[in-house]
């Protein structure tokens, strides 16, 4: 079938807006600001006192069985349960996020299999359920059954009803009426996509969603025999997922032809892109982080000064030691609002939040989530505010997993006792002055001889790993560091922006990175020289990872992107994955390179179901009901497209050219590498307007590449100890 012509009216109606929206989406939707937004909660006359607390332990066997106090059993269930409302934006987005996100589709067994959902999604499915065998009579749903009821103490009016998979509970949807009930369709919700993809279908239920939702997997030390299937035992609550796959998780309707299911497609499994909603206009998917040792975390944590809105928060001052959570070190008010920011993230909130930015595509110019705001306005964020000391003490109990203690661990690390030393001696002398939160007293430089020396003789104490976060909590730039540029350059913390108030004045006022140099597809003898436009402070910086229990946690990098993704949550597995990580860690040689590049595998662009878009356009739709402006080339780096934010000045002269070369390419009839070529002509132009012209994934951290073959050996050895 021959391809419809481009509509070429469409791109010039969007000339005044960013170039990838206006080759994306045929239409946007605008939030208006109201006189007073409160959440569900507010509107209904409740208080916190209506969301208690749960006291039950309700995950004892979870986390190795460790001991917990009461406030540490209430923290992991906030954890593992809490939704603080978020079902409210979850419902919103699966009718108003042109057919993508549905997480009640998701967890229908008809797109997804229960038995296969740990190897397609990375979830963790709930012990006690089995796969649907049939559809439930109520709503024609094919929803895992549960055979053994939760353990005793939730209140589900509270927390939701199981989904049969961790972290999503499920709530009846107050606008499911009688009219509501007469036109659901369960069968159709599964196959019909002119049904479920009409943005007026009322689902019976709404999903919330908890923070274990991407952070429960399957525990290190006390792996399931099979991932599908596992007992509480074989969790962990704080681990980190590295097997999620959030593209398929939160996007099930993305099909193929489209650029966001090229991104989605090309994302590492174990990320998260925590800026593609509060969009930042790049694509930057980083690894989710298992939590340990916080306590030690909080102990080296550098005095930064806070002012504006981020000292409306409780417990905050205007000069306080605070805990670079995030990769970037841009969630710097402290534990306590690094923690509920996570939940505002994931959709706390969200009456307010989505009038900060528009979400996905981010026309609108960002305005800051005022905490002053929420505190009066939502009642889910006072109660979860209530959860937020829990939530920390249950952190604080958290130690790290060691390969050791893992069954038949102790035979995978080597006991030759010159090999073990010599180690420990490399990691003394190449590794701790970033990698340790013990560092030498007073002021000894810890890069210096006398810091060296003192790293020498401290590493072979037998507690130089005891409560070592591993880390010294330091940012660096990543003109030092070299490691992919994207979420160092992420402008959401900024001032007057999103998260403004959830970043310390000490964040907003970094020096300025230099002039950074990145890998040129297009011409690999003339690098890209790049300098963040209209960014003179904050971003560009990375703070140190922590290194605890390293062994159990590869791929590396924030982009989960150093290494070979196994998949295999068994010991075996995780440590193949570590050995093939710590060595192209050590070899550069041994690294992708230039094949990490995230490149379209298809010809692709717009690709949108014809339901979303107004009435006249719909002609344009395919017999798959597809509109298809596919003018993105196969092999084209994915981010030379995803990261653009052209100014409204930029915008009108970029969209001219680009509509000039599908105009040639449309009346010569060209293709393959004919239209490459042509649209090769662009890159310039796009470059100029690129965030984070960054393209290779798995550079930098060049550190200890010059060391002797023997001596990379013997500090992977004790790398392995972690």
């Amino acid at each position: 079938m021959n391809p419809k012509p481009y509509n070429f009216n469409f791109l010039t109606r969007a000339a005044a807006i960013p170039l990838a929206v206006a080759l994306i989406l045929s239409a946007c939707h605008h939030q208006k600001q109201e006189a007073a937004i409160q959440d569900e909660a507010k509107l209904a006359g409740k208080t916190t006192a209506d969301f208690p607390q749960i006291t039950a332990d309700v995950f004892k066997p979870m986390d190795s069985g460790v001991e917990l106090t009461a406030e540490e059993i209430m923290g992991r269930n906030a954890w593992n349960l809490w939704s603080a409302g978020n079902d409210h934006f979850w419902n919103h987005v699966s009718q108003d996020s042109y057919g993508l996100l549905d997480l009640l589709k998701m967890l229908d067994n008809r797109t997804y299999q229960r038995g296969e959902r740990f190897k397609t999604l990375g979830l963790v499915n709930e012990p006690g359920f089995r796969a649907a065998a049939k559809p439930d009579p109520e709503f024609g749903l094919w929803l895992d059954e549960q055979v053994t009821p939760e353990p005793a103490g939730i209140d589900e009016k509270i927390y939701g009803k199981p989904s049969g998979v961790l972290g999503f509970r499920l709530f009846p949807n107050p606008e499911f009426n009688d009219d509501a009930r007469k036109k659901w369709d369960g069968n159709r919700f599964a196959t019909d996509p002119t049904y479920y993809n009409d943005n007026k279908l009322v689902r019976p239920y709404r999903v919330g969603v908890a923070c274990g939702a991407c952070h429960i997997a399957p525990h290190p030390t006390h792996p399931p025999a099979d991932p599908e299937n596992p007992a509480w035992e074989n969790l962990a609550s704080a681990i980190g997922n590295q097997y999620i796959r959030e593209g398929k998780v939160f996007g099930p309707n993305v099909t193929k032809g489209g650029l966001f299911y090229e991104m989605l497609a090309a994302q590492p499994p174990g990320t998260s892109d925590t800026s593609r909603i509060a969009t930042d206009h790049i694509n930057n998917p980083n690894a989710i982080n298992p939590i340990f040792l916080l306590a030690e975390r909080e102990r080296i944590a550098t005095v930064e000064k806070l002012a504006g809105g981020t000292l409306a928060l409780p417990g905050t001052k205007e000069e306080m030691p605070v805990a670079h959570i995030l990769k970037d070190g841009a969630d710097s008010i402290g534990v306590p609002g690094a923690t509920i920011r996570v939940f505002v993230n994931i959709g706390m909130f969200s009456e307010y939040w989505l009038t900060r930015h528009n979400r996905l595509i981010g026309l609108k110019p960002q305005e800051p989530f005022e905490i002053s705001y929420a505190r009066a306005n939502s009642v889910f964020w006072l109660a979860t505010e209530e959860r937020l000391a829990n939530i920390a003490a249950f952190f604080r109990k958290l130690k790290p997993y060691h390969l050791a203690d893992a069954p038949g661990g102790a035979d995978l690390i080597s006991h030759d006792e010159t090999v073990m030393a010599r180690g420990k001696m490399v990691f003394a002398e190449s590794c701790a002055s970033c990698h340790s939160s013990k560092q030498p007293p007073g002021a000894i430089d810890p890069q210096s001889a006398d810091g060296i020396a003192w790293f020498r003789a401290e590493v072979m104490k037998p507690d130089f790993l005891e409560n070592n976060f591993l880390s010294n909590e330091k940012r660096y730039p990543v003109s030092l560091i070299k490691t992919n540029a994207a979420r160092a350059l992420g402008t959401n913390a900024k001032a007057g922006h999103v998260w403004d108030n959830f970043s310390s004045q000490t964040y907003k006022e970094l020096s300025p990175v230099d002039t950074l140099e990145f890998y040129n597809p297009w011409d690999e003898n003339t690098p890209i020289k790049f300098r963040p436009k209209d960014r003179d402070v904050g971003p560009g910086y990375y703070r140190t990872p922590s290194l605890v229990s390293l062994w159990s946690s590869a791929p590396f990098f924030h982009n989960n992107m150093l290494g070979t993704f196994t998949g295999d949550p068994s010991v075996a597995g995780r440590l193949s994955a570590f050995n093939d990580a710590a060595e192209k860690l050590l070899w550069r040689e041994k690294r992708l390179g230039k094949d990490s590049i995230w490149r379209t595998q298809d010809d692709c662009g717009l690709h949108l179901r014809k339901e979303f878009v107004p009435e006249p356009l719909r002609v344009l739709a395919d017999d798959d009901g597809y509109i298809n402006l596919a003018f993105i080339p196969k092999g084209t780096p994915i981010n030379l497209i995803a990261n653009l934010q052209p100014t409204p000045l930029e915008a009108p002269l970029l969209l001219a050219k680009a509509k000039a070369a599908f105009l040639k390419i449309h009346r010569d009839n060209l293709s393959g590498d004919a239209a490459k070529e042509e649209l090769r002509k662009l890159v310039p132009d796009l470059l100029k307007v690129n965030n984070a012209p960054d393209f290779i994934e798995d550079e930098g951290h060049y550190f200890g590449n010059d060391l002797p073959d023997s001596d990379k050996r013997a500090l992977i050895e004790f790398l392995k100890t972690f």
